[in-house]
């Protein structure tokens, strides 16, 4: 763990229970007198604090010093990705984040299922969780759109990854790529987009696994 998340961290004094209560001394196990780090995630701030107070139920944290450290991504990458089952992109949403991916839209293509309905509160959640582990300052912003249209008339300059020889190189310098569901785009949507890049493996790769590779070649 590399901080808890706290909206209000940054006050001198916090007063925790819930879900935030039981992470501190119930998961990490910690206890009164010692020192935890704190974000609210709209700063670039790491506010120390010490434990003050704990009692069954709830604990009061003191702010003891702060220091600006900012955990960002090296650049920008926005992913667009067609609607998958949202268990398959809950689970793959942490690895997203931690490889630095700035923006995630989600979009129904023609061949997503149109009854797979996603709770972005429950993302935000499971990034939130991943940004404690891995450290990174900011929260990855999320969006879903309803069809490629809305997409189009939202979006420029983007990369679709499909079946293509000009194969996706490190070198390319992409911000934006869409990937498709199970069972690829239509013939129709591939039309809308004038660059299509393709990934160097002779395998067929599912939704997530070609997320997390684009995401990889583009940031890492």
């Amino acid at each position: 763990m590399q901080f808890v998340y706290h909206p209000q961290a940054g006050a001198q004094e916090l007063h925790i229970e819930g879900d935030v209560y039981n992470y501190i001394f119930k998961v990490r196990r910690h206890k009164r007198g010692e020192e935890i780090a704190l974000r609210n995630m709209r700063d670039s701030i790491l506010y120390h604090y010490v434990i003050t107070e704990v009692t069954r139920r709830a604990a009061v944290l003191t702010l003891v010093h702060k220091e600006h450290k900012e955990v960002l991504p090296k650049c920008f990458f926005h992913l667009l990705w067609c609607i998958v089952d949202p268990k398959v992109i809950e689970k793959t949403l942490p690895m997203l984040n931690e490889i630095g991916v700035s923006r995630i839209t989600f979009v129904y293509c023609a061949r997503s299922q149109k009854n797979f309905r996603l709770r972005l509160d429950k993302l935000q959640k499971i990034l939130i969780n991943s940004c404690q582990q891995c450290g990174r300052s900011s929260l990855m912003e999320l969006e879903v759109l309803e069809n490629i249209d809305e997409v189009s008339a939202r979006y420029e300059d983007i990369v679709l990854i499909d079946f293509s020889k000009d194969r996706l190189s490190c070198a390319d310098n992409i911000q934006r790529a869409l990937i498709g569901p199970e069972g690829g785009m239509t013939p129709q949507e591939r039309e809308r987009f004038a660059k299509i890049k393709g990934l160097d493996t002779p395998m067929i790769l599912r939704s997530e696994s070609a997320a997390v590779a684009v995401a990889s070649k583009v940031l890492v």
